[in-house]
């Protein structure tokens, strides 16, 4: 049975104080969802000790939205995966489209930033997924399939275990659109056979979220869709009361 979980990127928002305020209305709603659901919370990194501290006790994860791809040394600005680690961060975003747009990053940095969060312990969410133009030319499936295929498959049986991928339909991020169920499900089994194509049947066990756009109204019908396992949750995740409600879009 694969892991169920909604996860919340809170990208650059929220000060410290707001964090742990937010962090701490996660946890005190999380009773509410079913205990099947995994929830996750990522603030920046600024947040992460006093918001570890906030989920202390609780189910509810720590991850980070990215680490260096060194171990460590004269990096100015950098934050090493063993840095987060220490923290409490069991998760780590890695391939986000926005460091891949904005910051250049690339598969062979991404390659390394995989083997940083591995040595440390951390279960990377590596992120996928077409902008508009790609997906207008019909190229949708060849871009996810790359990013697969230049980075997971250099992983280890082991640490494939010990993944999960995140689909971004990139015109759907905080543009308000949203990819229909059919499209996400037919994306989402596209990128489980690529999986299964390196994988075998190990690929059937690995958690397959949804991030563009997903929300209380919508999470139900997306989640429902059989390769679809849950969400990598944006804006929707800045308030306590919708990241809740968009676990109980799991059916029970």
């Amino acid at each position: 049975m694969r892991k169920k979980i909604v996860a919340g990127n809170w990208k650059m928002n929220t000060l410290p104080a707001e964090g742990v305020e937010l962090a701490k209305g996660v946890v005190a709603g999380r009773g509410e969802v079913c205990s099947c659901v995994n929830f996750i919370v990522c603030p920046p990194f600024t947040h992460l000790a006093m918001v570890a501290e906030a989920l202390n006790g609780s189910d509810v994860a720590l991850g980070a939205q990215n680490c260096a791809a060194e171990a460590k040394g004269a990096y100015t600005g950098e934050v090493a995966a063993s840095m987060i680690a220490a923290l409490g961060c069991k998760y780590v975003i890695l391939g986000h489209s926005e460091r891949r747009q904005y910051y250049g990053e690339t598969s062979a940095t991404l390659n390394k930033k995989m083997e940083q969060a591995y040595a440390n312990n951390l279960t990377p969410i590596y992120c996928v997924g077409e902008n508009l133009e790609e997906r207008e030319a019909g190229k949708h499936f060849d871009v996810v399939k790359a990013q697969i295929e230049e980075v997971v498959y250099n992983l280890t049986e082991e640490q494939f275990k010990n993944l999960v991928i995140a689909y971004e339909p990139v015109w759907a991020i905080g543009t308000g659109k949203t990819a229909t169920a059919d499209q996400a499900q037919e994306i989402h089994a596209y990128i489980r056979k690529v999986l299964a194509d390196k994988f075998g049947a190990a690929a059937a066990e690995c958690p397959i979220l949804y991030g563009g756009s997903c929300k209380p109204s919508n999470a139900a019908e997306i989640f429902a869709k059989e390769d679809v396992d849950g969400g990598l949750i944006g804006g929707a995740s800045l308030k306590a009361g919708d990241f809740l409600a968009i676990g109980k879009g799991f059916a029970k």
